[in-house]
């Protein structure tokens, strides 16, 4: 076994000067901009003193490189020593510092990936682990590369339930080129947390969720290098290195005081302070160069991936979308590489199932945590090593919704897949049953939603999916459908698809999914009675093809009805409804599922609902009447 060399003097001279300057620049930053968390990154100072120009191999002078060791500062607040490291490695100016959380500069108050050396947006605490386990999972199993992931989390966040699926997940993973370290400063925003300096409790914690656990004095380099070389030797675990560190190190009449969170230091006080920390530095001028990456990891692959043949269904086949998601991704598979699946425990209802049995080494079960899924699936996707697909009820997503919201502010362009929306999953009733998904998907504003209505539009959902920047949602019906499209139709973001039309049309009807095939049979029954309608598939929710339906409307007198198994609230209608609002004379009566449902069987639950056939059919003949 290798043995560990102490770093000499100078060099441990060299990585104290390092954290001094560190703390220098992250005051002067935050006294620039009058606001910051100046005591938060001086707790941390000679940790990213020492994994940054001792321990972590890179290339400074290209942050994103695939082949360099991977960083995420959970505790983002602490975002201007992370912009004060990358100055000291001669990527930012130093005078670029002084523009933190200016309009006009990409140094914001919180880490996000408009910076090269940035992979996940975080701010949001609690959630830098799940996204460090997705790289740590892709750098080991999909990759296979020597990279090593590194994330900083604080004591506080600690408390995050997320935190804690992460450690279990990348204890189960076995995933020991992932060091966690915990800032342990003792103090929260507005009081002390719940552990303080109880860094004995932290250590038993860690090791009860199978991580290496090393407890440290966070100002001592040498120690700090001593134990993430230790880190490096471990194998089938990953490590924690509990830190036990001070708020504001280094501050006289600030370290570890409280009701210093978030605060500049006065002006006043700066000058003292400053000079103090100069003192400190011994060779002002020496440089410490982190060691270069081994060069094993290839650049991503970005052509565009594409089904290897057209679906293979016959119009008339009785196929659920959820089924013919799991065909498709399985078939994607077959054209690259880099798609992989996550799902939570689902995977033989959200048939996520059919790509594991197909390619097992591409497929990650995350168990019943589904913050984490969506943390480790944004992870893989990270400087496009994967195009991830993660699967759950859509109902359960709910839960991961900060991850998703912060997914936004990553750029991320994960894909998420919601299976079992609305009452026409029958028996399982309403715990089970999406009704807001759509709602929640429409409001992030990098989010593609997809609607597909039955298999075929389904598996080119999922085509376009993989190759559309940004987030993706997929909205997958539990129950079988007729497929209504031919193998060869062409699908677009963004287009509709206009499946019955006469010039003889009274109303535009818009359904979704089951709903797309209950006003199908709508049509056929007022056809009976002489009476036409016109009925859109809106494909993509959003964006939606609001000239399809302007159109349509326009030649219906005006008159759009929209019929969808989700709440009234932020669903198909409101989609609907914000295309045409500008337009005048046109009405949009919006059907949909209201109050909190109940068990039953679909059909029962669609009629009890009012989102069937008959009710559409009566929802037209109302606007005859009238």
């Amino acid at each position: 076994m290798t043995s560990y060399h102490k770093p000499d003097e100078k060099t441990l001279q060299g990585l104290k000067d390092i954290a001094n300057k560190l703390r220098i620049l992250s005051i002067k930053a935050t006294c620039a901009s009058n606001s910051g968390h100046p005591t938060s990154c001086c707790s941390m100072a000679e940790l990213m003193s020492v994994l940054f120009f001792n321990t972590m191999r890179y290339k400074a002078d290209d942050p994103r490189n695939q082949c360099n060791d991977r960083f995420v500062l959970s505790k983002g607040h602490a975002a201007p020593i992370l912009y004060a490291v990358w100055a000291e490695a001669g990527y930012l100016k130093e005078s670029d510092l002084l523009n933190l959380r200016k309009i006009d500069s990409d140094l914001e108050g919180h880490p996000t990936p408009k910076l090269q050396f940035v992979d996940m947006a975080t701010g949001s605490l609690g959630q830098g682990l799940g996204a460090a386990c997705g790289m740590a999972y892709t750098g080991k199993h999909f990759d296979k590369s020597s990279y090593r992931v590194y994330c900083m989390l604080g004591d506080g966040e600690c408390a995050e339930g997320s935190v804690w699926e992460a450690m279990a997940f990348a204890s189960h993973y076995q995933l020991d080129n992932l060091v966690a370290i915990i800032d342990c400063n003792r103090l929260g925003q507005s009081e002390p947390t719940s552990l303080q300096h109880d860094t004995e409790t932290y250590r038993k914690r860690c090791e009860a969720f199978g991580w290496n656990t090393y407890v440290v004095d966070g100002h001592d380099v040498e120690e700090l290098c001593k134990a993430f070389w230790q880190a490096q030797q471990v194998k089938g675990k990953p490590t924690c290195i509990v830190a036990k560190t001070l708020k504001g190190k280094g501050l006289k009449d600030i370290e570890d005081n409280l009701n210093w969170h978030g605060k500049p230091i006065p002006k006043d006080r700066t000058e003292a302070l400053l000079k103090e920390l100069e003192s400190l530095i011994q060779v002002p001028n020496k440089t410490l160069c982190p060691e270069l990456p081994k060069d094993d990891a290839a650049p991503a692959d970005l052509s565009p991936i594409l089904l290897p043949s057209p679906p293979a269904y016959k119009k008339g086949d009785k196929v659920a979308p959820r089924r013919a998601y799991g065909v498709a991704l399985a078939r994607l598979g077959q054209s690259s590489q880099r798609v992989v699946a996550l799902d939570g425990d689902t995977k033989n209802s959200t048939f996520a199932e059919t790509f594991k049995k197909a390619f097992p080494d591409r497929y990650i079960e995350c168990f019943i945590a589904e913050q984490n899924m969506v943390g480790v699936a944004m992870g893989c996707a990270t400087r496009d090593r994967t195009v991830a697909f993660a699967s759950t009820f859509a109902a359960f997503l709910s839960r991961a919704y900060d991850q998703i919201r912060m997914g936004a502010v990553s750029q991320t362009n994960v894909n998420l897949v919601g299976s079992h929306c609305g009452v026409s999953i029958g028996e399982d009733g309403p715990s089970q049953m999406a009704l807001e998904d759509l709602a929640m998907f429409r409001a992030i504003p990098t989010c593609t939603v997809f609607y597909p209505s039955d298999a075929v539009s389904t598996e080119r959902s999922v085509e376009l999916a993989a190759n559309t920047k940004g987030m993706c949602f997929i909205r997958t019906s539990r129950p079988d459908s007729e497929v209504i499209y031919s193998p060869d139709e062409k699908f677009e973001v963004g287009v509709a698809k206009v499946l019955r039309q006469s010039d003889k049309d009274h109303v535009t009807v818009i359904g979704a999914g089951v709903t797309l095939h209950e006003a199908l049979a709508a049509a056929d029954m007022l056809a009976s009675e002489g009476k036409n309608i016109r009925v859109i598939d809106p494909f993509t929710i959003k964006p939606l093809d609001a000239s399809t339906i302007l159109t349509s409307a326009r030649a219906t007198g005006g008159r759009i009805i929209t019929v969808e198994d989700h709440y009234k609230e932020g669903g198909l209608g409101e989609a609907v409804l914000s295309a045409v609002g500008e337009e005048p004379g046109i009405v949009v009566t919006r059907i949909a599922v209201t109050g909190i449902p109940r068990s039953g069987k679909p059909q029962e639950l669609m009629d009890l609902y009012g989102i069937s056939a008959k009710y559409i059919a009566n929802a037209v003949r109302q606007t005859f009447a009238n």
